[in-house]
C-alpha cells in the first residue's frame, strides 16, 4: 500500500493544490489526512473546495475542534476567520470526522491518542525551545497502541523515527503553514525553516518527505490584508521568530 500522508493545511488552498497535484504523479493508492484543514486568515473556503470531492480519509485536529466547539465569540483569530469563510457543509464534513483513525497497519491522530494538543514527537523546553522527546516518552504517549505504524502531525516538523521497539513514528509536515508560535506551555516558536509545502508519501518501510514549491505570495498577501504579518513572514520564509 503506497499512501499519501498530509496535514495542518490551515487554509492554504494554493499550498493544496500544489500538493494535490505532485501527488497525482506519485502512484498512491490512499491518501490520509491528520487535521487542522481549515484554521488561518487565508482561504478556508478555496480549501474547501479542494477537500471535498478528493477521496482521501481524515481526521480532526485541535484547530478543527475548536471550529466546531468553541463559540464564536471566543475563537481565536485564526479559528475565527477560517469559521467566517467556511459554508455550513464543511463543518458538517468537520463534525463527521474521527479524532483517531486505526487502520490495521496504522494509526492516525493528530497530536498523541490522548490529546489533539499535545506533540508526540517533541517537548518544549523552558525557555521556549522545540527539542526532539526521547523514545521513552514517546513510547508511553503511544501506550496501548500496537499498530507498527504510527502517524501524527500537530507539530508541522517533518519527522520520521523508529522506537526501540521497532514501531514507527511519521510526521508529514505542513501543508500550509510552516512556521507559528504558540503560548503554552510556555511561549514557543515553531520553525520548518522551508517555504514549501511538506507532505509525506509512505511506500512499505520506505518514507519519502515532498516539499513542494508554489507562489505564496497570494496567501502572504491574504495574511498581510488581514492584519496577520507573522502569517505573511512564515509563509514566505518558514520562519517566524524575529
Amino acid at each position: 500500500m503506497k499512501r499519501a500522508i498530509l496535514a495542518d493545511i490551515h487554509g492554504n488552498a494554493d499550498a493544496l493544490a500544489a500538493v494535490l497535484a505532485d501527488l497525482a504523479g506519485q502512484g498512491v493508492d490512499e491518501v490520509l489526512i491528520l487535521g487542522d484543514h481549515f484554521s488561518g486568515p487565508l482561504a478556508a473556503r478555496e480549501t474547501w473546495a479542494l477537500l471535498k470531492d478528493l477521496k482521501a480519509r481524515a481526521i480532526r485536529g485541535n484547530h478543527d475542534r475548536y471550529l466546531l466547539e468553541v463559540p464564536r465569540g471566543a475563537m481565536g483569530r485564526s479559528d475565527a476567520a477560517a469559521h467566517d469563510d467556511l459554508p455550513p457543509g464543511a463543518l458538517d464534513w468537520l463534525a463527521s470526522l474521527p479524532p483517531t483513525l486505526a487502520g490495521g497497519d496504522f494509526f492516525a491522530c493528530h497530536g498523541t491518542p490522548a490529546s489533539d494538543e499535545t506533540y508526540l514527537c517533541e517537548r518544549i523546553t523552558p525557555d521556549g525551545g522545540v527539542a526532539q522527546r526521547d523514545a521513552g516518552t514517546i513510547a508511553r504517549l503511544l501506550a496501548g497502541i500496537e499498530a507498527p505504524l504510527i502517524l501524527c502531525a500537530h507539530s508541522h516538523l517533518p519527522r520520521a523515527l523508529r522506537l526501540p521497539d521497532g514501531r514507527r513514528v511519521v510526521n508529514p509536515g505542513s501543508v500550509g503553514c510552516p512556521a507559528y508560535t504558540d503560548a503554552t506551555p510556555v511561549p514557543h516558536a515553531v520553525e520548518a525553516g522551508f517555504s514549501e509545502a511538506s507532505y509525506a508519501i509512505l511506500d512499505g518501510a520506505t518514507v519519502t518527505f515532498r516539499r513542494v514549491p508554489y507562489d505564496s505570495a497570494r496567501m502572504a498577501a491574504r495574511a498581510r490584508s488581514a492584519g496577520r504579518p507573522e502569517w505573511a513572514r512564515a509563509l514566505a520564509t518558514g520562519w517566524i521568530a524575529s
